[in-house]
């Protein structure tokens, strides 16, 4: 098969099925038949738009998710502010599966809250930047503190009483 043969039904395939290519999307010559939508036209003049991608090639980094030691560091070394905070939090659960339900749930807790200091202080920690600074330091802190005063007030034998909780409590069983 001559070379040039193969070329047409290739482009074609590269287009895909049922898309016209090459001199199928144009008159018989080979030439655009003129009419074309406003974005070729944009982009044959070379103006910009101001219409989002199609499809979404990248995504910002959160602020401060670069690497937390240099580069020549191996990747637990640049990642230690999220193994900090996952190696507390399962130390945590191992805790909790040997019943020692109450202390399990603030170490969990503790290191939530630890993991929001790190967001705050350090400027550069690595994964465990997700989201922007702000929402990571409200939801990291918000959920260590729920978690570590959920621990205190467990049944039985709550280490922390709230009075005003037992009266709602006793007035909404009632």
């Amino acid at each position: 098969m001559p070379r040039g043969a193969a070329e047409p039904a290739m482009r074609a395939e590269a287009d895909g099925p049922g898309k016209p290519s090459g001199k199928a999307a144009g008159k018989a010559d080979g030439k655009p038949s003129g009419k074309t939508d406003g974005k070729d036209a944009d982009k044959a003049a070379g103006k910009a738009t101001r219409r989002p991608p199609q499809v979404t090639r990248d995504t910002a980094r959160p602020e401060g998710g670069g690497r937390a030691a240099p580069g020549r560091a191996p990747a637990p070394a640049r990642q230690w502010p999220l193994l900090a905070v996952l190696g507390a939090t399962g130390l945590g659960l191992l805790i909790v599966a040997f019943d020692a339900f109450r202390v399990g749930a603030l170490i969990i807790g503790l290191a939530l809250i630890g993991g929001a200091v790190l967001r705050w202080t350090l400027p550069s920690v690595g994964m465990l930047a997700v989201r922007s600074r702000f929402t990571d330091l409200f939801l990291y802190g918000g959920l260590g503190l729920a978690i570590v005063l959920l621990a205190l007030m467990a049944q039985p034998h709550a280490w922390l009483k709230i009075p005003f909780l037992e009266d709602v409590l006793h007035f909404t069983v009632q």
